[in-house]
């Protein structure tokens, strides 16, 4: 802006200087020198720029009003006469420099030079002109700097109002809760605004105070399990030892109350198995051994439970099978305790509900990223609409067969999903039931 301005003006003058140049050119060859004394007057008149002409030895010729005794002035129309004058304008223009700019240029051209013109150009109009635009851009700016400041806050407010409900909400949920038992002796320092600050503090209390709650829940179930289990277990004892003294005529009532004692321990251990699957990892996280292994090998575990399993599948009147891939390592995500116990749910439910002549098979299946396990039997199987129920605690199908207690496979699919897996029930074809279960494999390097 501040260039084009400048080279605008001086360019105006600089062609004025030459049509001065020729005027005067004329004029010395001549004599004639009204006309052109003539024309720099007007040319005062009307620009209110001085013109300033000289012949070869410096004399003057014309001139409006230029102090010809100036060291700059006497220095250019020296030069000019010379043919050393500038042909490109100076520095550009600024508010704070002077009033007047000089150009000057020699009349005539090339070894004869006659003379030299010089004109005094006023630069207070491009002065104003360039103060005038760099005021308009500032105003400019400090007004878009003024909106995009409004729009920055408005939309920060919008951001930040909902995450300051919900800190308000957060915080009155916090205070509600106990006091967290573990206190962290360098709390976490967080950045940002003050809304997401006192947010990100009060879900660390939340944090501690469900960890903390986690921790009570599993002590209440291991508590209650030694408080129930004692007595249950001393109880089973006097019935056995009363059994040998029981009359004849009570004796089904004997063995009545006996199965209910072994049922109310069978369902004392399912639930705290059951609680100990549904619990979290991450809640465990501080009981966590290290050094004990969190990943199996598949292939063995499944061949070690089907073989284990067979008697049990032959004295029912039951086949079973295992389809595993050969000469195949396969490590999987999940202690091997944790899947040992799922196949046992597994393969008890089979030789307990599938009934006689039945036949099971169980295939392991193997990708980059997942291990399929399945179980599929031919046997009775469950009504349709009872399929999406088998995981639930206590539920037990319709024509389910007498025994157990509706928490194996709640336990087995808690299991599962403990270690980030999948476990899928659904209808065999034609008939039977088909559990389907994916582990994450794990890659050694």
């Amino acid at each position: 802006m501040l260039t084009a301005r400048t080279q605008q003006l001086w360019f105006d003058r600089y062609v004025d200087a030459e049509w001065f140049g020729d005027l005067a050119h004329e004029a010395i060859i001549t004599g004639n020198r009204a006309t052109l004394r003539a024309e720099t007057q007007r040319y005062r008149d009307l620009y209110n720029d001085d013109v300033l002409i000289v012949d070869a030895g410096g004399g003057e010729i014309a001139n409006t009003g230029v102090d010809s005794r100036r060291t700059e002035v006497t220095a250019l129309l020296a030069a000019a006469r010379g043919n050393r004058h500038s042909v490109r304008p100076p520095h550009r223009l600024r508010p704070w420099d002077p009033d007047t700019m000089l150009i000057a240029r020699p009349v005539g051209s090339g070894m004869r030079i006659v003379g030299a013109v010089l004109i005094e150009v006023s630069t207070v109009r491009a002065k104003r002109d360039i103060s005038d635009r760099i005021a308009l851009i500032i105003v400019g700016s400090w007004t878009s700097l003024a909106l995009f400041a409004g729009l920055a806050l408005m939309v920060s407010r919008w951001v930040l109002n909902p995450l300051a409900r919900l800190s308000e909400s957060v915080a009155r949920l916090t205070a509600t809760l106990p006091e967290p038992a573990t206190v962290d002796d360098a709390p976490p320092q967080y950045g940002g605004p003050p809304e997401v600050r006192e947010l990100a503090r009060s879900v660390d209390v939340m944090v501690r105070a469900v960890n903390d709650a986690a921790d009570a829940q599993r002590r209440l179930v291991a508590d209650t399990a030694h408080a129930i289990r004692n007595p249950l277990t001393a109880l089973a004892v006097r019935l056995e030892s009363l059994g040998r003294v029981i009359p004849e005529h009570a004796q089904q009532s004997f063995v009545r109350a006996s199965a209910q004692v072994d049922r109310l321990k069978a369902i004392l251990d399912g639930l705290l198995k059951l609680a100990v699957a549904e619990t979290p990892a991450r809640f465990g996280a501080t009981a966590v051994d290290h050094d004990w292994p969190r990943h199996c090998a598949a292939i063995r575990i499944v061949e070690d439970r089907v073989e284990s399993w067979r008697p049990a599948f032959t004295e029912a009147g039951m086949t079973v099978a295992a389809d595993v891939p050969e000469a195949m390592p396969v490590e999987v995500g999940i202690p091997e305790e944790a899947l040992v116990q799922i196949f046992d749910v597994l393969l008890s439910n089979a030789v307990r509900y599938a009934g006689a002549g039945a036949h099971t098979d169980v295939a392991l299946r193997v990708d980059q990223q997942w291990a399929t396990i399945s179980v599929r039997d031919d046997g009775l199987g469950v009504e349709l609409d009872e399929l999406g129920k088998l995981t639930t605690r206590f539920f037990r199908g319709a024509h389910a067969a007498a025994g157990g207690t509706g928490l194996g496979l709640p336990i087995a699919a808690a299991l599962t999903q403990q270690y980030q897996g999948e476990f899928i029930v659904s209808a065999g074809y034609p008939r039977g039931l088909h559990v389907t279960i994916r582990l994450p494999v794990i890659d050694h390097p």
